[in-house]
């Protein structure tokens, strides 16, 4: 009976040198895990805003359950090394994005406080195709350009056709732009 089930394939697992996807899934498992958790944590720290051994503790289990069903949502690299250099990547970008939001905003109250108001502004929708391949990037480019003062993201399609709403000609000349070419190094596509 033992020697008739060891000569069975279906009977034994094959070792993870055999099977390939176990192996990645497991090292990319670890350093999901750890880095979402790291990220979560902080999250609740910041936001509840309570130190004591109660927060702290349901802080940890939270953080703990939700990067062990989700961790890997976050992360577009199998390796390890790749996720860290991508979230320095995208750390990066952060300060680039919010001197944009302030020029922009800064052109808005210019919009807003000049005399020909009703002159300068022209709403309209604009149109254009991006080079970002992955999801992640696509994201990233359309929530940065709705954070941006003056325009909207109002559709992308996973062909990367994006629908934008401006505020005047000056805020629809500048897309897709800078902020496109910036998230293409982001995520190295």
């Amino acid at each position: 009976m033992g020697l008739q089930k060891d000569l069975d394939p279906t009977s034994r697992s094959a070792p993870a040198e055999e099977n390939p996807s176990k192996a990645p899934r497991a090292k990319r498992f670890g350093a999901t895990f750890i880095l979402s958790f790291v990220i979560l944590f902080l999250l609740w720290i910041v936001f509840s805003g309570r130190f004591d051994g109660f927060h702290i503790t349901m802080g940890l289990i939270a953080s703990a359950i939700v990067a062990t069903f989700s961790g890997d949502l976050m992360f577009t690299s199998h390796e390890p090394r790749g996720i860290f250099r991508l979230w320095f990547r995208l750390f990066a970008y952060i300060p680039w994005l919010i001197y944009q939001i302030f020029l922009a905003n800064l052109h808005v109250m210019y919009l807003v406080f000049h005399p020909k108001m009703m002159e300068l502004i022209n709403p309209q929708i604009i149109e254009f195709e991006s080079e970002l391949k992955s999801d992640y990037a696509r994201t990233t480019f359309a929530n940065s350009i709705t954070l941006t003062p003056g325009t909207i993201t109002v559709n992308v399609t996973v062909l990367g056709r994006f629908t934008v709403h401006c505020i005047d000609d000056k805020s629809s000349q500048s897309l897709p732009g800078d902020m496109e070419s910036k998230i293409v190094k982001v995520f190295r596509e």
